[in-house]
């Protein structure tokens, strides 16, 4: 949700007809489900879909992000479990013109709602962060990265944030995005436990800082990945058990993003980055990653090729059409054969489409 709160009924209503739909699942005997929806921590993207032959309807995503021991449990069964989330929420609501388009189960941390509580089946322990303080500290949507820093390299780590927007990353760098009338330390806890990733700018001086440290340690406990990079520092302690990136302040930005890109929130900030591609300049920074990209959903095929076929600057860049393989690499064609094993090529309007 964008930093001025929910523009539609559904996303301002999800907690109730989520709270409906858990008791529907007790009555039902369904424990499996209602356990995943107790234990959800949830964010909405509005606007997913929009079907303007259907009245003008607008299908939003629904992200549900649980605990490691659920979602590994039912894994193997996902895509159904989504898939009967996401009808039961739509057989609930009466909401005019809006719909729950796709649900995304998401492997993270527990949340903690009255109605959860009340269930019996929350598993405890994590901290919650309110909607509204998430989306003052993250505002844009996208990958959550938290930049830890020393303050005498802020300058440097606000430029990396702006670098980092560009592959669909929502950057936080404390004192640069506290707003005033809050208590820094709140907010730096607010970020810290709603970030999806955790980047240690390793400077000289960074060890010397008691809330640097504290910063990794609850990174750690949080289990979210922990990147390092080394200017100046190698990674110590807790830290010192990932592999740290030697690159300088001007490459960070992409080796970060080759490392994150393997995860579904950067995997799906950095389409939607692709989506939003607004020249050709940018479209070839963009392609730079897409050797990276290992394996994509149907969904996730079909978005990239709509950003190739509908934006005329992705289409354009030399890193996405291929025309100058030998600077920019071979092209999206190409990542979509690997990704699908299916035959594409390019149509007189330069546009892709299947053989």
């Amino acid at each position: 949700m964008s930093g001025n709160g929910p523009k539609h009924e559904l996303p301002k209503n999800i907690e109730r007809y989520l709270a409906a739909l858990s008791k529907l699942y007790a009555q039902e005997g369904k424990k499996q489900l209602q356990t995943i929806i107790v234990n959800s921590q949830i964010r909405v993207h509005e606007e997913w879909d929009y079907d303007r032959w259907d009245g003008g309807t607008f299908g939003h995503a629904l992200y549900l992000v649980i605990p490691e021991t659920i979602f590994l449990n039912v894994v193997k069964i996902k895509d159904a479990i989504q898939q009967e989330i996401k009808d039961g929420i739509n057989n609930l609501h009466n909401i005019q013109n809006e719909y729950i388009a796709v649900v995304f189960l998401e492997m993270e941390v527990v949340a903690d709602q009255d109605w959860r509580i009340e269930s019996g089946l929350l598993l405890s322990g994590q901290r919650t962060i309110a909607p509204e303080a998430e989306s003052r500290v993250w505002e844009d949507e996208g990958c959550r990265v938290f930049l830890s820093h020393k303050s005498e390299v802020k300058k440097e780590a606000v430029a990396l944030k702006e670098s980092l927007k560009l592959y669909g990353i929502a950057g936080f760098v404390a004192h640069e995005d506290i707003h005033p009338t809050k208590e820094w330390q709140d907010e730096i806890e607010n970020a810290l436990f709603s970030m999806d990733a955790f980047v240690a700018l390793m400077t000289e001086e960074f060890h010397n800082s008691v809330w640097t440290d504290q910063e990794v340690g609850v990174a750690f406990g949080r289990g979210v990945p922990i990147i390092s990079v080394r200017l100046g520092k190698d990674p110590y302690g807790f830290i010192g058990k990932f592999q740290g990136l030697s690159c300088s302040w001007d490459t960070a930005a992409k080796e970060i993003v080759k490392i994150l890109i393997k995860r579904d929130q950067m995997l799906n900030a950095y389409i939607k980055a692709v989506e939003k591609c607004s020249g050709y300049e940018q479209g070839n920074t963009l392609s730079e990653i897409l050797p990276y990209v290992y394996e994509l959903t149907n969904h996730q095929v079909n978005r990239m090729l709509s950003a190739f076929n509908d934006n005329g600057q992705v289409r354009d860049s030399f890193g996405f059409n291929g025309k100058w393989s030998y600077k920019y690499g071979p092209g999206l064609i190409s990542y979509l054969i690997k990704w699908t094993g299916r035959s594409y090529k390019s149509s007189k309007s330069g546009k892709i489409e299947l053989e």
